[in-house]
């Protein structure tokens, strides 16, 4: 019996990330409030009906691509926080890890660009939401050594809010790079099979180089915030 429920189980599991992937796949050509739930359903090639097994309306299922997007990274955010010793490798840290998840999820990136400001208003919650926990973590980080000088909470939280903003924008840089990279393929595969990666290596590079400038900037104003 106890065998049945976990086959079960774990199908329903399955059906309900193919709902989820589906809608994402979608999701990369239109916005959430305009992806009717039957196109998701006959992605996944299951009844209409079966959708709401799993979500109650296409908002839930938005909602849940924000927890998909956006959950997994806390961990990554506290890691490097916490094992990074002074801001140098800090800055560094953070700008390699936003350039690592925008490569590795795209499209989970895209939907939060898109989404943040939408039209469906609990995603735009979710998201908000998310963001906030992030600046939470980042505040919590920095209060260890900038409430011994002198840092208010409310300042703190200011330059979190610094630090999540500049991760959302650069995550968006780099997604609008990663379009290069099947351009320049295009035109120039038959010469030159390479050519794309190094077009969109060299485009990320100087995103990166861009973004652990402004980090900087940012890091020498926190340095003479208390002298202002």
């Amino acid at each position: 019996m106890s065998h049945t429920v976990g086959v079960r189980q774990a199908q329903k599991q399955k059906t309900r990330q193919a709902l989820l992937d589906a809608g994402l796949r979608l999701l990369e050509e239109q916005s959430l409030s305009s992806l009717g739930l039957r196109e998701v359903t006959r992605l996944v090639g299951v009844a209409p009906a079966a959708f709401y097994r799993h979500f109650r309306d296409m908002a839930d299922l938005g909602v849940a691509l924000v927890e998909e997007a956006l959950g997994s990274l806390h961990v990554m955010i506290r890691a490097i926080l916490a094992e990074q010793n002074g801001d140098e490798e800090r800055i560094e840290g953070t700008v390699d890890a936003v350039a690592r998840h925008v490569r590795a999820y795209p499209a989970h990136v895209r939907f939060i660009a898109r989404e943040r400001h939408g039209g469906v208003r609990p995603v735009r919650e979710a998201i908000a939401a998310e963001l906030g926990r992030f600046v939470d973590e980042v505040a919590a980080a920095f209060a260890l050594q900038l409430e011994a000088d002198g840092w208010s909470a409310e300042d703190i939280r200011m330059l979190a809010e610094l630090y999540v903003d500049h991760m959302v924008m650069t995550a968006a840089a780099f997604l609008e790079a990663a379009p290069d990279r099947s351009a320049v393929a295009d035109a120039s595969a038959s010469e030159d099979p390479a050519a794309a990666d190094r077009a969109a290596s060299a485009a990320e590079a100087r995103i990166a180089a861009t973004a652990r400038s402004q980090l900087r900037i940012i890091s020498l104003g926190r340095q003479h915030w208390r002298d202002a």
